[in-house]
């Protein structure tokens, strides 16, 4: 009730300073509404006929009255193997494997290992997130060069790449057996598709800091999403760590003055953007949440969600003929091929991280590592490119993290009680 208003107060002044790049608005096609269309309408021309073929299957009772050799296809991707299993008490993460008898040099030494691997890993993504989308390939003194324009390119080098990775993972470790119906991954799919297009388009129109920090406000869509779809009830704590996050994120989007850098100029498409990525990003989780309800690991959903994200991609691609344009692009600039499979590779390894460190040390460890990361990604963007922080920008931010952080703190303290719980009773339900 008190978050909301405190983040829509900064709109009227981000809506003032509206102004598209003239880089960008070479021609109306490229701008992100139109795009958001056209891939939307790439995204339905194989949502329909998929969800008219699942109905028929249904219709038609193919459980039972189904034969041949596509049967088991056919099973797998509309009906699934087996019941589902009871949902886990953590949420959607599988209980953490207790650690084996070992030193504590060895516990350490994995702890850094899994934190160097997510600094290293989401600090080098962040950095060449904001190169590709900001800055110009092959400038010379007489030529100003050509950005690279289409995101859904470099969500579909991510998707490939993270598709190859949980394969080889699920290939090559021992995983348990997959129940759930492969069509219910493409729901998480396609909105975790939209968030990364969102995420890559945003930085046309805002900084990088400013995203990073609206990154960190999703706990806020999340608690709502939390509500709407899984009913969650929640502490005065999380009510109280996100208007703290709404509080910092205004200080920092008000604090800016009127004579600011064109690369931090916070704009009303930038903002429209980022409120898209969080909003599809919050479903993505808790739909993810739903989903483990079937006995599946981390990585089998790693797995399932980017078979359709590749399969949404490359369609969309190649319907807008964007795919050979954009290989064109990347044979005409070695540099930004180099950066655009480096930006891959580490979303990819990212991704593989975040279970090792959860699986190893348990979902707080791997939030405060995460939290360090969104500082230390501000810090390194405002040194590498530039942009200003004012004081009370800078305050804004400090009261950002000190929620997150407040956030961490209290949660574990939540988990250290429900287990002193009397057998009958149930504590509240957290994010």
């Amino acid at each position: 009730r008190f978050c909301l208003p405190l983040m829509l107060a900064s709109l009227p002044m981000m809506a003032a300073g509206e102004e598209i790049a003239p880089a960008l608005q070479d021609s109306w096609v490229d701008f992100w509404l139109f795009r958001f269309f056209v891939n939307a309408a790439g995204y339905a021309s194989i949502v329909v006929p998929g969800f008219l073929l699942i109905q028929y299957f249904k219709r038609r009772n193919y459980l039972e009255t189904g034969r041949g050799i596509c049967f088991p296809v056919i099973k797998s991707c509309v009906f699934g193997s087996e019941v589902k299993s009871v949902h886990q008490e953590d949420g959607s993460l599988p209980p953490r494997a207790e650690p084996t008898e070992s030193s504590t040099a060895q516990q350490v030494f994995k702890l850094l290992f899994c934190a160097a691997g997510l600094q290293v890993s989401y600090l080098t993504w962040g950095v060449l997130q904001e190169r590709v989308m900001t800055r110009t390939y092959g400038a010379t003194e007489t030529d100003p060069g050509e950005k690279f324009k289409d995101s859904q390119f470099l969500v579909f080098m991510n998707r490939i790449l993270a598709f190859t990775a949980a394969g080889l993972y699920c290939a090559l470790t021992k995983q348990p057996r997959h129940g759930a119906p492969m069509y219910k991954y493409s729901f998480a799919s396609l909105s975790n598709i939209l968030s990364s297009w969102c995420q890559y388009e945003a930085l046309k129109y805002i900084s990088f800091p400013t995203q990073v920090l609206a990154k960190a406000s999703k706990v806020i869509p999340v608690m709502m999403m939390g509500k709407l779809v899984s009913r969650k009830s929640y502490e005065y704590w999380e009510y109280l760590t996100a208007a703290l996050i709404s509080m910092g994120i205004s200080m920092f989007l008000l604090s800016s003055g009127p004579n600011r850098h064109a690369s931090t100029v916070t704009t009303f498409s930038g903002v429209v953007l980022l409120a898209g990525y969080i909003i599809f990003d919050s479903f993505t989780s808790n739909w993810q949440d739903a989903l483990f309800t079937y006995k599946m690991s981390p990585v089998q959903m790693m797995f399932g969600v980017n078979v359709f994200s590749c399969l949404f991609t490359v369609g969309s691609l190649l319907e807008q003929g964007a795919l050979l344009e954009s290989v064109r692009f990347m044979a005409r600039h070695s540099e930004f091929m180099a950066h655009a499979v480096l930006l891959s590779v580490c979303s990819a390894c990212g991704q593989l991280f975040i279970f090792c460190t959860i699986n190893q040390f348990g979902a707080a460890v791997f939030t405060i590592i995460m939290t360090l990361r969104q500082a230390f990604a501000i810090l390194l963007s405002c040194l590498i490119y530039g942009h200003s922080v004012t004081v009370v920008g800078g305050l804004g931010v400090a009261v950002v993290f000190m929620a997150l952080f407040l956030r961490v703190y209290a949660r574990s303290r939540m988990k250290k009680r429900s287990k002193k719980l009397p057998p009958g009773e149930t504590p509240v339900q957290k994010v």
